[in-house]
Formats: structure tokens, sequence, C-alpha cells
């Protein structure tokens, strides 16, 4: 948010971890981060890292430990959920472990979600269904089985 021109990261730039993430999922993530190459100076990030399988999770530190040596420039981020913290994954990179508390107020962040989710010209696409031309939206009930 420090940059709102910013593009938000793009797909091969986030995993989104759950305990059926395989081992070839997360290696491929590894390689896109720690691979040194021209595609300029990405921030990679892995989501519910914590969730990862134990077996998952030592192959991960493995290849981590491995390609690591060949890039000392890399950006990655392992989001965890505080809870979880003694899993695999939280301990094995607990020393690079930092607390993070949203520093900007949730109005200031809708409005830069707001910025970037917008779709610039009004078409006949899905994005005239959700409100003000956003191309995402979330659509939830207090009543479960009510079909959204």
């Amino acid at each position: 948010m420090n940059s709102p021109n910013e593009p938000l990261p793009t797909f091969d730039e986030v995993l989104l971890c759950t305990p059926q993430t395989s081992a070839e999922q997360v290696g491929l993530f590894l390689r896109r981060c720690l691979i040194p190459c021209r595609g300029g100076e990405k921030i990679y990030t892995m989501l519910f890292a914590d969730e990862l399988s134990y077996d998952v999770s030592c192959r991960a530190e493995e290849l981590f430990q491995h390609l690591q040596r060949y890039n000392n420039t890399y950006r990655l981020i392992l989001l965890c959920n505080c809870e979880r913290e003694h899993s695999y994954i939280p301990s094995a990179f607990s020393q690079y472990k930092v607390h993070m508390i949203p520093q900007r107020p949730l109005p200031e962040i809708q409005r830069y979600l707001q910025h970037h989710y917008r779709v610039a010209q009004p078409s006949a696409s899905a994005a005239s269904v959700f409100k003000d031309n956003m191309c995402v939206g979330i659509v939830s009930s207090k009543r479960a089985g009510v079909g959204k």
C-alpha cells in the first residue's frame, strides 16, 4: 500500500496452501522465487504455509535450504496463523519471524483494493454484477444453505 499504483501480485507470485498442496506445487513456487532470472523483483508469498502437510513441509524446507545458496536477493513471505506457530514451517523458519499487525485502518485498505479491483471501463462483463464495477466481490449469508 506504500505504492498505490503498483499492481497487485500476479498468480505466479502467490501460493495459497492447504493440507492438499503437493510438494511439486511448493517446489515449483520456490524455484520461481529462488532461481535468479530477469523477471524483475517480485515478492513471492505463501499464504497459510502452516497448513502444509508434514511431508510437504519437510521437502519444502530442504529445497529452500538448497536453492537459497544460489540467490541471496530473493523476496519471500510466508504467512502463517499465529495459533499454529508450532507446526513445521513456522518452526523451521522461526529465525526469520516477524509479527505483523495491519498498519492501516480498514477503510484505507478497502479504498486501496477498490482502486485495484475496479474494471477500467464499464462493459458487459461479470463485473457489472458487483457494486461499483468491481471485478471481485464477496457474497455471504447469515443463514446456511441458501444457495450463495
